[in-house]
């Protein structure tokens, strides 16, 4: 019930890269968080798995997509996977950004991995009725927000995991996939971007380099050769 096919042409380690992030990105994005065609998206952390996955599935579905990221050489690699526009963290406020960019209107929707003091900052960057969904806390579990903002602008702030639901919830992703974004997959209008790939003997290697924070997209295992 939650497999799926090997979308087009792509090789088994291509095909391995998908689940995880692409049930992320749809159960959180298009299910919880509700964009629609013409509406915009920022990820935090548009290189990363997630953020190459969020970046092409809502460009490719109509949506505005911006997003963060912690260098130029990995804001102009979300640039080139769709992202409408990329903001380096490190050197500019995104909050400032986001609201130049869309002429202080904000936007519909934000993935955000890292919650703590960020979901105060991206609440100021939501438009009216727009909505906040949170997959990680890699800044903490901790946040103070402008309750009277949420009120005023009728905001939505949610979250989820995927790990504890059930069978049939992952069966119903599964199949919302296959409908809407494993055709694009097949097509090649929405790629997966592999970084590297390790032998499983070489495991260690890939947890030093996913350390770096230097990679764009997915590092892989393969037991081919195991």
């Amino acid at each position: 019930m939650q497999c799926l096919p090997v979308p087009g042409t792509l090789t088994d380690i291509e095909a391995a890269t998908l689940p995880e992030t692409f049930f992320t990105v749809w159960s959180n994005v298009f299910d919880r968080a509700r964009l629609q065609p013409g509406e915009s998206l920022l990820v935090q952390g548009g290189s990363s798995g997630i953020g190459v996955t969020a970046i092409q599935m809502a460009r490719a579905l109509g949506a505005k997509v911006f997003v963060t990221a912690g260098s130029d050489d990995k804001c102009a690699a979300c640039v080139a996977l769709g992202a409408d526009y990329a903001i380096n963290y490190k050197t500019h406020d995104f909050v400032q950004e986001i609201q130049r960019l869309t002429g202080g209107k904000g936007v519909n929707v934000i993935l955000d991995m890292v919650a703590g003091a960020y979901v105060a900052r991206e609440i100021e960057c939501l438009a009216e009725d727009g909505r906040l969904v949170i997959i990680a806390v890699q800044g903490g579990v901790k946040s103070e927000i402008n309750a009277g903002m949420v009120l005023r602008r009728r905001l939505t702030v949610t979250g989820s995991t995927l790990r504890p639901r059930s069978v049939a919830f992952k069966a119903a992703i599964a199949q919302a996939l296959k409908n809407h974004v494993w055709p694009l997959l097949a097509d090649g209008s929405i790629k997966p971007v592999v970084h590297s790939v390790f032998d499983a003997a070489n495991a260690a290697q890939a947890h030093v380099l996913m350390e770096t924070n230097q990679h764009v997209g997915k590092i892989v295992l393969s037991w081919k050769n195991a």
